[in-house]
């Protein structure tokens, strides 16, 4: 637990507000006759994904690389690419209440262009205070750039803001950039979580 009660929280999106389910994408890929978490892996590429999520490409253009990586899988990638994903509800509800308590919450994501979208197609605009999404941002988790921005946007300072990430390596950026951050492993995770905040 953070030595010092925080009064802000940044949350991850992707693995911690939301989830995928991987039967979606296998699904896809069986359909068109690909291995199965071949779309991921090749989205997830660093050299793909960073330009990406730093908005030197805009989703789109991501995705048609991944797809021409596949040697031309372009139904396949659209098909993939259109799951939003689902919110965890657990975690929805640990945002809300700590939100109703008047600690602000940041969403704190390495995101496209798309991620407007997906928040609204998920049903969670208006649920956190600030969205720092690394590709309006030009830098990405885990930069100090980044957590520094997200300090400013949420108006306090790093050992004050917790930042909850499924992401070791952005854990460890947090903590280099003096914010106390705890690994996700899942919703057992929020009766501690919770405390920080009591």
């Amino acid at each position: 637990m953070p030595r010092t009660k925080p009064t802000a929280l940044l949350v991850d999106m992707d693995g911690v507000l939301r989830r995928w389910d991987p039967d979606v994408s296998e699904a896809v890929e069986r359909k068109h006759g690909l291995p199965a978490g071949v779309i991921l892996k090749t989205a997830m590429e660093w050299s793909r994904l960073q330009a990406a999520v730093t908005g030197r490409i805009t989703h789109a253009e991501w995705m048609a690389s991944v797809a021409a990586a596949l040697g031309g899988a372009d139904e396949a990638v659209a098909e993939w690419s259109a799951y939003p994903g689902e919110v965890d509800p657990d975690v929805l509800a640990f945002v809300r209440d700590v939100r109703a308590a008047g600690v602000p919450v940041g969403l704190a994501t390495n995101a496209t262009d798309r991620l407007d979208a997906d928040l609204a197609t998920l049903g969670l605009v208006g649920e956190v205070d600030h969205v720092i999404n690394s590709s309006v941002l030009g830098t990405a988790k885990p930069s100090a750039e980044y957590f520094a921005a997200a300090c400013l946007a949420l108006r306090t300072p790093p050992d004050r803001v917790l930042l909850i990430d499924d992401s070791d390596r952005f854990v460890r950026g947090a903590r280099v950039a003096r914010l106390p951050a705890y690994r996700w492993n899942g919703s057992a995770d929020l009766p501690y979580l919770r405390a920080a905040f009591a």
